[in-house]
């Protein structure tokens, strides 16, 4: 492999990008609210964009124990709730944020990151 060849393979990246619902959980039924979450992921990580609490980074592999189990990385907390619900706890220094999600929605963004593919060069 040439020079030019080589950087093609390694500035071209994988690329899912999913916009799913997600409910905030509050400690008042009447606070919690429906939000628009970007689930993102690039160069093998997650990230996770929430309105209001910024952007959250882990690895894949932390989501997908995390379905299954109860899993902690760092500030980030995954774990099943029920059979259709999923739970990420995101902490900082002024608090947590606590998101249920569906699993189908996480699931299928799962699915679709090992089923992504990077792009082909255009032939010149």
């Amino acid at each position: 492999m040439d020079a030019a060849e080589q950087f093609t393979e390694q500035s071209v990246e994988q690329y899912v990008e999913q916009y799913v619902r997600a409910r905030v959980v509050t400690d008042s039924p009447e606070a919690a609210r429906s939000v628009a979450v970007v689930l993102r992921w690039t160069g093998g990580l997650v990230h996770v964009t929430l309105p209001d609490a910024g952007e959250w980074t882990f690895a894949r592999e932390l989501l997908e124990r995390g379905l299954r189990a109860p899993a902690t990385g760092g500030d980030i907390r995954i774990w099943p709730c029920g059979r259709v619900q999923a739970v990420m706890e995101f902490h900082a220094h002024h608090g947590a944020t606590v998101v249920q999600f569906d699993v189908k929605a996480l699931i299928r963004f799962l699915r679709r990151t090992y089923t992504a593919v990077a792009p082909v060069p255009a032939a010149h």
